[in-house]
């Protein structure tokens, strides 16, 4: 019984995540990995063809691993997500009140994002000196 919630609910957050590419203001990244929490619990098939998605997956599998999101890929979901907001805003949404509720998910959106932790850069030694190699 559980495992099929997770399930329902892991397909859910992908369907909302989805949507998200689709809908301005809606993230995708913060719902997508949710689903790939629910199928990890529930279904080895689901979780492995998420992980594998070709758009998906690093996101997935970076999370996984460093338990972070890459500032690049922060960036390009903030700035991609307000593009089309403000192309929203400015072009398809005529009422005030469509106009509000776009914006608020926006930064609801965005405020999610940036809580999530980022990706730290690598530390450490490669070898090389700080002038270049040897």
């Amino acid at each position: 019984m559980i495992r099929l919630l997770l399930i329902g609910l892991g397909t859910v957050f992908l369907a909302l995540g989805v949507i998200g590419v689709l809908i301005p203001g809606l993230p995708t990244t913060p719902f997508v990995l949710l689903a790939a929490a629910m199928y990890v619990r529930s279904s080895e098939r689901l979780y492995a063809r998420l992980a594998n998605h070709r758009i998906f997956g690093k996101i997935i599998r970076e999370y996984r691993i460093n338990r972070s999101i890459s500032a690049r890929a922060k960036l390009v979901s903030i700035f991609t997500m307000w593009a089309m907001i403000v192309l929203s805003i400015i072009l398809f949404v005529a009422s005030t009140a469509g106009r509000i509720v776009i914006a608020a998910l926006g930064i609801a959106g965005t405020v999610v994002l940036l809580i999530l932790p980022t990706t730290k850069p690598p530390t450490g030694k490669s070898g090389r000196n700080s002038i270049g190699s040897a």
